[in-house]
């Protein structure tokens, strides 16, 4: 007998341009980016619409890797559509990812670091403990973006050869997704603001003071090429410098480990 489909709670939240974000929290879910854009792909789009997965079992990851939950984390997916979609989609990752940084700094205890990686991952104690989806496209002539954020707040999977943490790992009080979204949503309303203020120059002086160091070694892997240097910053674009032995080289795209731990 096929079961009942569960209906979510729906919670409203201001938003900063005097609107606000309209929260679903579902029990369980595949996965929160595809139903944003399976609603895009009916016609449903609904710019500010942010999806909660209180379970996601079909969580993506940046180069098609799987984002596995056990339970407990966070998995949100926020979408905007039309005039709510005016971020180029590569600045997405440094807006989202300061979001996401000023939302999770609130509850970790004094002593342990958390440090934001190029372009879209987010370290606690040097592993991995948090990722950002950036999806794009058009429906019926609209631009839509959705922004896929997952967290590692009670547990971490076991991945081989991927060092990751939790925040349960520092001890303490950990919050339950719905509480993390809510600041998530808030801080990224404070970001968005600041951009639109102060353009990107702002967000690229915010994410080096909570980025990796400049210096940082770093190996790159892009596509089949591999390259190392230190990290010589951010260009006005977010495009990652990179320091090598045959000059400054521009990384546009690829998968960035910091040396001389190799950290995901």
């Amino acid at each position: 007998m096929t079961q009942p489909a569960i209906c979510p709670s729906v919670v409203s939240i201001p938003r900063g341009n005097g609107g606000a974000w309209r929260m679903e929290v579902h029990d369980r879910l595949g996965s929160t980016s595809d139903l944003c854009k399976n609603r895009l792909d009916a016609g449903q789009g609904e710019d500010g619409l942010a999806i909660l997965a209180l379970k996601q079992t079909a969580g993506r990851g940046s180069r098609g890797r799987e984002w596995h939950d056990p339970g407990g984390n966070l998995a949100l997916s926020i979408m905007l559509v039309g005039s709510g979609a005016v971020v180029p989609v590569g600045l997405w990752p440094f807006i989202a990812g300061l979001a996401l940084h000023d939302a999770m700094a609130g509850y970790v205890p004094p002593g342990h670091a958390l440090e934001l990686k190029w372009p879209n991952d987010l370290l606690l104690d040097g592993r991995k403990m948090a990722g950002i989806l950036i999806e794009t496209g058009t429906e019926g002539g609209v631009s839509w973006q959705v922004i896929g954020i997952g967290a590692n707040l009670r547990g971490r999977p076991d991945i081989a050869g991927r060092a990751l943490s939790c925040l349960a790992d520092c001890g303490g009080d950990v919050p339950a997704a719905p509480e993390m979204a809510r600041a998530l949503l808030h801080h990224l309303d404070l970001w968005l603001a600041r951009y639109g203020a102060h353009g990107f120059d702002a967000i690229r002086a915010a994410w080096l003071e909570r980025g990796h160091a400049i210096g940082t070694p770093i190996r790159v892997a892009a596509g089949n090429q591999q390259f190392t240097g230190t990290f010589a910053g951010l260009e006005d674009d977010g495009i990652l410098l990179l320091r090598t032995s045959a000059g400054v080289r521009r990384v546009v795209t690829g998968e960035v480990l910091l040396a001389p731990v190799n950290r995901e």
